[in-house]
């Protein structure tokens, strides 16, 4: 049986031309077809926005956020701070804090009142951080007491809220860095007059001469406590005492003095050196604890 021979499929060279094109022609149109289509899928991975990833490496590393200090402040309400700042521990009781909604867990704290509620979120307490590890800067005292009032009202508690800071108070406690610290504002509906003298007093807390609060002689003590009282009280105390500004009671009124009196003198003097309400620790001072008691003997004394 014989075989039928074999041609070959290219006869002419006509043939052998297209074969050649077509054999380079085809490999190239299917690469560039690849890379059209690659380069215009959706990429999602990281570094594929190439215009972005530029823009963020020749980024500064610090940028100024400009405010108007003019403009009218906005404040949060005690619901927006809680969830922004206080729900990392209180909405599940973390590191012990009473959690947000247990009334048991609450009621003691509550029953301490307001005061002492407010005293503990901004100066901190056992695990928590003052202000709950937020600045002045991003949330005012005012903020911070809304949202204790939040969290206690929502907890069994029935406190009031707290009244809003007028926009001349914010102003001067806006005008050092120490006053926003402390929160010392005046309250709303304040006069001209108080604001005036809420900003003298401000003023006269932020550029308290630290030299002046050095520890005393040799010996550990003041020679004379008397004297030493005295002497601390005209230069911090006397900054709100002397005219009774943001609500210090002032020096030798007696009525003013008579409930503070009530308390203990361990209280009074925990409040001195602790802070409470506007009155920031020490009166904004690094004095000897020896030395903020005696001034507190030395006031108590004035209004007896």
């Amino acid at each position: 049986m014989s075989e039928a021979p074999h041609g070959a499929p290219i006869k002419t060279p006509g043939q052998l031309i297209a074969a050649v094109i077509a054999g380079f022609g085809i490999p190239v149109a299917i690469i560039i077809l690849l890379a059209v289509y690659v380069n215009n899928s959706t990429r999602t991975g990281a570094g594929t926005d190439i215009e972005q990833s530029v823009k963020e490496r020749i980024a500064p590393a610090a940028q100024v956020d400009i405010r108007d200090a003019n403009a009218s402040r906005v404040y949060k309400t005690g619901e927006e701070v809680f969830k922004a700042v206080c729900s990392a521990c209180h909405a599940a009781g973390t590191a012990g804090a009473p959690k947000f909604g247990d009334a048991g867990a609450w009621a003691p704290r509550i029953g301490e009142g307001y005061d002492t509620l407010l005293h503990n979120a901004l100066n901190g307490k056992g695990a928590m951080p003052a202000r709950g590890g937020a600045s002045p800067d991003d949330y005012s005292d005012f903020e911070i007491a809304r949202a204790v009032v939040y969290m206690a009202n929502g907890s069994g508690g029935k406190l009031a809220e707290p009244a809003q800071p007028a926009s001349g108070a914010a102003a001067s406690a806006g005008a050092s860095g120490a006053a926003a610290a402390s929160g010392a504002a005046a309250p709303a509906g304040a006069s001209a007059n108080e604001n005036v003298q809420a900003a003298a007093a401000v003023a006269a807390l932020a550029s308290v001469p630290q030299a002046a609060s050095a520890a005393p002689a040799a010996g550990g003590q003041s020679a004379d406590a008397a004297q030493a009282g005295k002497a601390l009280y005209e230069q911090v105390c006397q900054a709100c005492h002397a005219a009774g500004v943001l609500n210090a009671p002032k020096f030798g009124d007696k009525a003013a003095w008579a409930p503070r009196l009530k308390e203990p003198m361990d209280t009074v003097y925990n409040y001195a050196l602790h802070g409470k309400g506007a009155m920031p620790p020490k009166g904004g001072s690094n004095a000897p604890d020896a030395d903020v008691k005696a001034a507190v003997d030395y006031m108590v004394n004035a209004a007896k």
